[in-house]
């Protein structure tokens, strides 16, 4: 039966039509507004966010978040993907138990951490007093609140992330370890020389959707801490949130959402060079 030459485009056509009407429009609606100052354009916004305290605090705190909870979350998942891999017994009920995390919904997984992490009755301040540990703030403590944050989204993110590096690990040909070995290679060797180099594809996905992610991360701090205490975990996507529908300032909001964008362009800009195939430059340069 012939095809239509129309009809690949037809069959992606509701998807595309999806895609343009929640996801485009939305983003070119929110930076468009971001320059409206009474009907005109205007740079007025930008004007009044280089000079507010609020958004570059919110700024340094979600740099400071993601700093830390992108390379723990690469690095766990990876050593959790490395770990299932292995022909282990019980392996599928270890990856079960790793993947688990992520099929609560981020709204009772904080609920849950915000119970396990609690300064008053919480198990874990249970336990630390049993050691005769004094009760932590957790979540009620400024230097000790973001660091939670980044404890409850690992738990959340981790299993999810390492299915990916498992599906990489599993594209890799046995017989390259297998030559490896018969070379003389210890594990740290291959996994240095062999492993992590096969998995670059994998890493740079796994990097640039994590980071996305991360930098968008909104659930504990509107379930949590609500931006607090005192700022500590008021990242730019929470004050974004809070200026749109708590006080009401579309402009500044989008504004916001807009630097966040262009935040999150850059890194994964970055890390796309970072990660870019230097074989395919050599071969260019050939």
């Amino acid at each position: 039966m012939k095809v239509h030459k129309a009809m690949p485009y037809a069959m992606i056509s509701g998807a595309c039509a999806l895609l343009l009407i929640f996801r485009v429009y939305p983003l070119i609606s929110t930076v468009c507004e971001s320059f409206q100052d009474n009907g005109a354009f205007s740079l007025a916004v930008y004007q009044k966010l280089a000079r507010d305290s609020v958004f570059w605090k919110s700024m340094l705190v979600t740099l400071k978040l993601n700093i830390v909870i992108i390379p723990v979350q690469l690095v766990l998942s990876l050593a959790l993907a490395l770990l299932v891999n292995n022909r282990l017994k019980l392996v599928g009920v270890f990856r079960t138990l790793f993947f688990l995390p992520f099929t609560v919904s981020s709204a009772v997984a904080c609920v849950i951490w915000s119970l396990l992490l609690s300064q008053n009755n919480g198990l874990v301040n249970s336990i630390l007093n049993t050691m005769g540990i004094a009760s932590q703030g957790f979540w009620g403590d400024r230097n000790q609140a973001l660091w939670c944050v980044v404890v409850e989204a690992t738990w959340v993110g981790c299993g999810y992330w390492m299915v990916f590096f498992l599906a990489g690990l599993k594209g890799i040909d046995r017989q390259v370890y297998e030559s490896a070995q018969i070379d003389g290679a210890g594990y740290m060797r291959t996994l240095w020389s062999i492993t992590l180099p096969l998995l670059k594809n994998v890493m740079l996905f796994v990097m640039v959707a994590n980071t996305t992610s991360n930098l968008l991360l909104f659930t504990p701090m509107k379930i949590i801490t609500n931006g607090g205490p005192m700022g500590s975990t008021n990242t730019l996507m929470f004050e974004a949130y809070k200026s749109a529908f708590k006080y009401g300032k579309q402009e500044r909001s989008a504004a916001i959402v807009t630097v966040l964008l262009v935040l999150v362009a850059a890194v994964c800009a970055l890390q796309f060079y970072l990660m870019r195939d230097r074989d395919k430059k050599e071969v260019k340069r050939a």
